[in-house]
């Protein structure tokens, strides 16, 4: 019997993903997005952006998805930093996952929830109300390295613990 991951001998399928996220806070509110429902990552929130199009730039990418998930316009302010994530999914496909991730402020646009995409709500969310979100962990690298780049106020008692052994590299600010 195999047993999750294995491929029998063959190499995994690989997949890479290139996407570009915001980091959009204002009066002390952070921007998110929700998953739809059936998104694999399940009903989470996280933060307006995704995935580039060929050839795509990935700030015109952050711009484009975050008008896409939540109306806003945004100008983007600051290459915060790139998150790296690698693991085999449970279809066996060796998946890696760069994320660009970007500090941003609204320009224009209103607040709208996105219909038939990838989420289905957009949303200003109190900062001090982030940490007990249902929300994936880009939510926290993202305001970690705003913090550390000061976009945004330290948080009380420090930052967020990721606990998951992932690695978020500063290469800007």
């Amino acid at each position: 019997m195999q047993s999750p991951g294995d491929t029998g001998g063959a190499a995994a399928p690989r997949f890479l993903r290139v996407g570009a996220y915001a980091v959009c806070v204002r009066d002390d509110h952070l921007l998110l997005a929700r998953f739809s429902p059936g998104d694999p990552a399940g009903v989470r929130w996280t933060l307006p952006g995704g995935g580039l199009d060929h050839g795509e730039h990935p700030e015109q990418g952050a711009i484009r998805e975050v008008r896409e998930e939540t109306g806003h316009d945004v100008e983007l302010t600051g290459l915060l930093g790139i998150d790296s994530i690698h693991y085999l999914q449970r279809d066996g496909t060796d998946f890696h996952g760069l994320r660009v991730l970007y500090s941003a402020r609204v320009v224009g646009g209103t607040l709208r929830h996105e219909i038939g995409g990838s989420t289905d709500l957009a949303a200003w969310i109190p900062l001090a109300d982030v940490p007990a979100l249902d929300r994936i962990g880009l939510v926290d690298i993202a305001l970690d390295l705003a913090r550390g780049a000061g976009r945004i106020p330290a948080a009380p008692g420090g930052g967020a613990d990721l606990g998951d052994g992932r690695l978020a590299r500063v290469v800007g600010g």
